[in-house]
This record gives C-alpha cells, structure tokens and sequence, in this order.
C-alpha cells in the first residue's frame, strides 16, 4: 500500500487524487471537506485549525494502514489543512483507490470518521458575535 500523508497550510484536492490514480484500482473515492459559512444559525466568518502535527501525522498513517488490511486499499491520500479558512476553502481531502468500489468507498467513510474521532486537529470557529473552540479531542 502506498500513502499520501500530509499537514500543511495549503491542501490541493488535485494532488490527492492524482496520487491514488492505479492501474490496478478500479474504484477511487474522495472525500472533500469545505469550511460551511453557517454553523447552527449562525454565520461562520472563518475557522482556525491547529494541530500536533507528530501524533496527527502518526495517526493518520495508522488510519492508512487500517484501510489497506480491511478493505485492501491499494492507495491512500489522508490531508488536513492547519490555519486561518474562510468559507468555501478545502480543509480535509480523504482520497482512497482500491479494486473493487465498495471497498474504495467503505475505507474512504471510515478514514474521515476516524480522522475526525482520533486525530490530534482543533478546530476554532469564529461568527460575527465571537468565536469557539469546536470539538476538542486527544
């Protein structure tokens, strides 16, 4: 199984997808996560992310090699941008390649559950009226 794994300011959606391209895969699925301009009624004017970027990176390579041994992902993109987004930016690109597209798309649904449950990336929201940190995890 080759991985794409990768925090940084800036995430390409094009990098992710070009990278799990496989002749020997016939099912690539992605997952593009994008900052909402809404959050429960109110106006989101940008998020901030954070991370330790030491255990998220490890984290992520575990959720890597989990899809490769339960759904034989052949490749796999995991990337999570970190600062200042504002409405419509890429903030998580999730792109998996394996055989058969059942198991593409099963491993890329478990990949963002799980980058989201394990992985150390903070996220603040901030509105017109202030901001808040939004589930925080270990």
């Amino acid at each position: 199984m080759e991985e794409l794994i990768k925090i940084d300011t800036e995430i390409e959606v094009e990098e992710a997808v070009s990278f799990v391209q496989s002749p020997d895969c016939g099912g690539i699925v992605t997952f593009i996560g994008t900052v909402r301009n809404e959050t429960q009624q109110k106006k989101v004017t940008r998020l901030f992310f954070e991370c330790y970027a030491p255990m998220a990176l490890s984290e992520m390579r575990k959720i890597a090699q989990q899809a490769a041994q339960q759904w034989g992902v052949k490749k796999i993109a995991l990337l999570h941008a970190t600062g200042d987004k504002y409405p419509g930016d890429t903030v998580v690109v999730i792109a998996v390649a394996a055989p058969h597209r059942k198991a593409a798309f099963e491993a890329c649904s478990y990949a963002i559950d799980t980058l989201k449950e394990t992985v150390p990336i903070w996220k603040k929201e901030y509105f017109e009226d202030g901001a808040v940190w939004v589930a925080a995890h270990p």
